[in-house]
């Protein structure tokens, strides 16, 4: 992520280098607040607002993506080189990202039969784990059998 930083001509203090690491390292979708709680790990001195501030500045230049996600948390991820979508947890807030052909033909189909050329889109699935409903479903149900 840093040599992408450099490579956009953005001028690489150690801070933004923390961020970068941080960013670089995490395999989730973390939202400032969590960026921040790993970069102090690193450097005790950075800010809540250099962070902000960070990840703005690498929005703007196109190396992250920041997604909302219904839960009122500004999310972020490293732009994406493969297009793909985001199944979303909501009993635990886990993001799942998925890639589905027939979906993206659909997709295309519907654009093209309104008279559109796709050009992008985002799209957010939210759910509850099937095993989740399943033992809901034997607590609604009034005790046993």
């Amino acid at each position: 992520m840093e040599r992408l930083c450099i490579e956009r001509g953005l001028r690489m203090t150690g801070q933004r280098r923390i961020v970068a690491r941080v960013l670089s390292e995490t395999n989730d979708h973390p939202d400032a607040e969590e960026v921040y709680r790993l970069a102090s790990k690193l450097d005790p001195k950075i800010s809540i607002a250099t962070v902000y501030r960070t990840l703005r500045v690498f929005e703007e230049a196109g190396i992250l993506q920041r997604l909302e996600f219904g839960d009122g948390r500004a999310r972020f991820e490293r732009a994406a080189i493969e297009h793909h979508d985001h199944l979303i947890d909501t009993s635990s807030g886990k993001v799942i990202e998925f890639q589905n052909v027939q979906l993206e033909d659909l997709q295309e189909k519907i654009a093209h039969d309104l008279g559109y050329r796709l050009v992008g889109h985002r799209m957010e699935l939210f759910g509850l784990p099937l095993a989740a409903e399943a033992s809901a479903g034997d607590k609604d149900s009034g005790g046993e059998c």
